[in-house]
């Protein structure tokens, strides 16, 4: 099915082409982020590697770890270490969580979005806690929507914070990773009661992208208004792209990043935005890039199959 109509629109000629050669190209740059990563992670050459973004990684990988520890020694998760003795196993740990490729990409994309969104405050003063379309939506009439949303802007606030002392707590892990970390290192803590309890408080609902995603579902239709980056802020507009455009949020905040444009235009395309208003957040999210000229040309079902042959590739 899906190849028919690949093959209904691969006469599309030239635009199709190029989107599809520039996709390819971000896809090979995006597959060498996690290789390097985990070289740099593991470099002695801390001068070399001082990079925001690995710091970040590098900061909520061993914070992880140190949750973790707690979590052996029968403490909470969120007190962390207990003291300077405990860094040799933080680290140690922490060494073996950058093995997981899952973990490390899905640390890469905090780090990417919470460096993008201060970028955006800095030259386009969009605040990267509370948006006006989250003022708006705190606002409504609906006491369900008003209260999600702010519940929303408290994990924002939260992530904000998290970032700047380089901190992931084990609530905002998606579920997947959640489970797979704990299941990984249960073997090595005795205290089965402290995993069970761990296992116990976790709601992925709850965490910040969880919440983003409930406020992105209830506002229905409405949710194209969060496509407006500078009007919903990086956070709600990549949550909203991730849903409309039916990618992974990963990918939508990666399209964020300079060098994505063929993946951002493709993404807002296929999440129903037509030439002008790609074009307007285009220039918001990358004002110095050039959109790939023929995008009205490209339906948004033949957006989606393109991105989706991307990601498969």
């Amino acid at each position: 099915m899906m190849g028919e109509e690949a093959m209904d629109f691969a006469g599309g000629g030239m635009v199709e082409a190029i989107l599809r050669d520039e996709l390819a190209r971000e896809e090979r740059a995006l597959g060498s982020v996690v290789p390097v990563l985990r070289h740099l992670l593991a470099s002695e050459g801390q001068t070399l590697v001082s990079d925001a973004i690995l710091a970040r990684v590098r900061g909520m990988l061993a914070d992880l770890a140190a949750q973790m520890l707690a979590v052996a020694e029968g403490r909470d998760a969120a007190l962390r270490m207990s003291g300077a003795g405990d860094t040799a196993a933080r680290d140690m740990l922490a060494n073996a969580l950058a093995g997981d490729p899952a973990l490390l990409s899905f640390c890469h994309a905090l780090a990417t979005e919470s460096q993008l969104a201060l970028r955006l405050q800095q030259r386009s003063g969009i605040d990267p806690v509370l948006s006006p379309l989250l003022q708006e939506l705190i606002a409504s009439d609906m006491p369900a929507i008003a209260e999600l949303a702010m519940n929303t802007l408290a994990a924002q606030s939260r992530f904000i914070q998290s970032q700047r002392r380089m901190e992931l707590p084990l609530g905002e892990l998606p579920a997947e990773l959640f489970h797979a970390l704990v299941a990984g290192v249960e073997r090595q803590i005795d205290d089965a009661a402290g995993i069970a309890r761990l296992q116990q408080t976790y709601d992925e609902g709850a965490s910040r992208l969880g919440l983003l995603a409930r406020l992105v579902s209830t506002m229905r239709r409405g949710a194209v208004a969060a496509l407006a980056l500078d009007h919903a802020g990086l956070a709600l507009f990549s949550s909203a792209l991730a849903a409309l455009a039916r990618q992974p949020r990963a990918a939508a905040v990666i399209a964020c990043h300079e060098g994505q444009g063929a993946r951002l235009a493709l993404g807002l395309r296929a999440a129903g935005l037509g030439p002008e208003a790609i074009e307007r957040q285009f220039l918001a999210v990358q004002p110095s890039a050039r959109i790939t000229p023929g995008i009205a040309d490209v339906s948004p079902d033949q957006a989606r199959l393109l991105l989706a042959a991307g990601q498969a590739g």
